[in-house]
């Protein structure tokens, strides 16, 4: 089917971040004394806000993490950006036939609105997203898994969410799309179908995109870029 709204994901669907990301983290992490690997830092972090990081060691262990985790961690991670960030193979094809076919798109993200910006800047995605288009964690009470973000990114964009679909690739990510009556589409790329249960489809590459969204029929309504 048509959808009169695509909302992506950024972290690892828009830009190829999550490899760099979660590395950081794991590493900061283990260097505070909380051992963490890359791999269960995907598991337990991969697209949630840092306050869940805050949380969960908290949960496990009582201990509170420093202050300045956050400025540290972000410093860190904007650093790796600036050096080594890449979009996403395929997805400026995707935003191409968005654009095409009058399909409006916006973004939605456990991340800061600061760390989506320099995300978009080093991958050269920036011209693809308007400030009116960008929705973070930190505009809403609540992040992934709850419906929060996804439901206020619709309603700015003023899109009824049964006319929504959201791109993701986390499982905190696809709950959150489900919790807020949305269809959502599972990237594959780093996350097993599997570990996404009940998306309304998957797709393991970008080329895969436009048959699931409906991109091939013509213009669709919606914003110009």
């Amino acid at each position: 089917m048509g959808y009169d709204l695509v909302i992506f994901d950024n972290d690892g669907v828009l830009v190829d971040s999550e490899p760099l990301a979660n590395s950081i983290l794991a590493g900061y992490l283990t260097e505070l004394g909380h051992p963490t690997s890359y791999e269960e830092s995907l598991r337990d972090y991969m697209g949630a806000a840092v306050h869940r990081v805050h949380d969960l060691v908290g949960e496990r262990t009582g201990q509170a993490l420093p202050g300045d985790f956050d400025t540290t961690l972000h410093a860190r991670t904007f650093a790796a950006f600036e050096r080594e960030l890449k979009p996403v193979p395929g997805v400026q094809d995707v935003l191409t036939a968005l654009v095409e076919t009058g399909t409006a798109y916006c973004l939605a993200s456990s991340g800061s609105h600061e760390r989506i910006r320099v995300g978009h800047r080093a991958a050269g995605l920036d011209e693809w997203f308007e400030e009116e288009w960008i929705f973070s964690s930190e505009d809403v009470g609540q992040g992934k898994p709850a419906p929060d973000l996804f439901l206020h990114a619709a309603d700015q964009m003023g899109v009824a969410p049964a006319r929504c679909v959201v791109l993701e690739d986390s499982p905190l990510g696809v709950q959150a799309a489900l919790a807020a009556g949305m269809d959502v589409y599972g990237y594959t790329a780093m996350v097993p179908a599997e570990l996404l249960p009940r998306a309304s489809g998957y797709f393991g590459d970008m080329n895969q995109l436009a048959a699931l969204l409906g991109l091939e029929g013509g213009y669709s309504g919606g914003f110009d870029h």
